[in-house]
């Protein structure tokens, strides 16, 4: 059984030590994956984001941990997604929203039985005292109706809507990641090339077929349209800001 990790502690501290301890005093036999713990704070698009690029390619049965939660200790809710080959723990804040645009199928429910959690001394750490024991008595078969009701899903993340045209799709930037490239909301397709700020984009096929020190376009690791320059940061080179709209012709 693995479970996998996925939050915006860093490394500084000692929180993603705790939260492995945790689950191993649960369950020793588990294998933990890092998945990333170096989310910008509290960005919750970009735990969206990395969890949507990277969460298939784990074996079934996988349980995913994502703690990327500003309101934590708020009434926002704990959760439990499970989906037809994974369950997802963590708060419902919009971090499993582009997970379960991809699963569709999927049930929710709420983590109330306080059974399966360590007792709390205060309410700044679930990750470590909800989140971590949740996941690893469900890595040992607990079920999740076991550790509470099952609850409705209301999607939370901003994720901006595609602008559909007869031959075109018309997105904007919504991330950066640290290469400077600039991710869109497009989906990857069979695009015959892009528009941006007026002007026509290469679509190429990987990173050093595009025009050197031009701005470019590739299907990203992230799963979407992707602008970029070969070698460059992108971001800095053209100032891309965040909303900027492009369009992809089919």
């Amino acid at each position: 059984m693995v479970i996998a990790l996925l939050t915006d502690f860093g490394e500084k501290n000692g929180f993603v030590g705790a939260v492995k301890g945790v689950i191993l005093s649960i369950n020793k036999t588990v294998q933990i994956v890092d998945i990333s713990h170096h989310v910008d704070s509290f960005n919750i698009l970009e735990g969206a984001l990395i969890l949507k690029a990277h969460y298939s390619y784990f074996p079934k049965g996988t349980v995913f941990v994502g703690v990327v939660d500003p309101g934590v200790g708020s009434d926002r809710r704990g959760i439990i997604i499970r989906t037809k080959n994974y369950y997802f723990v963590g708060p419902d804040n919009g971090l499993f929203d582009l997970v379960l645009k991809e699963e569709k199928e999927f049930k929710v429910y709420e983590i109330k039985n306080s059974e399966f959690t360590l007792p709390r001394k205060n309410n700044t750490f679930h990750g470590r005292d909800v989140f971590a024991p949740v996941a690893a008595h469900l890595s040992k078969g607990v079920k999740p109706e076991e550790i509470g009701p099952e609850v409705d899903y209301r999607f939370k993340l901003p994720f901006p809507d595609l602008n559909k045209g007869e031959n075109f799709l018309e997105g904007e930037i919504i991330y950066f990641d640290k290469f400077g490239n600039a991710i869109t909301n497009v989906p990857c397709g069979s695009y015959k090339y892009g528009e941006f700020r007026g002007e026509k984009i290469d679509v190429v096929s990987y990173f050093l077929a595009g025009k050197k020190d031009k701005l470019n376009a590739v299907c990203g690791s992230f799963g979407y349209m992707e602008l970029f320059v070969p070698m460059d940061n992108a971001k800095d080179k053209y100032t891309l800001e965040l909303g900027e709209k492009v369009k992809f012709f089919l």
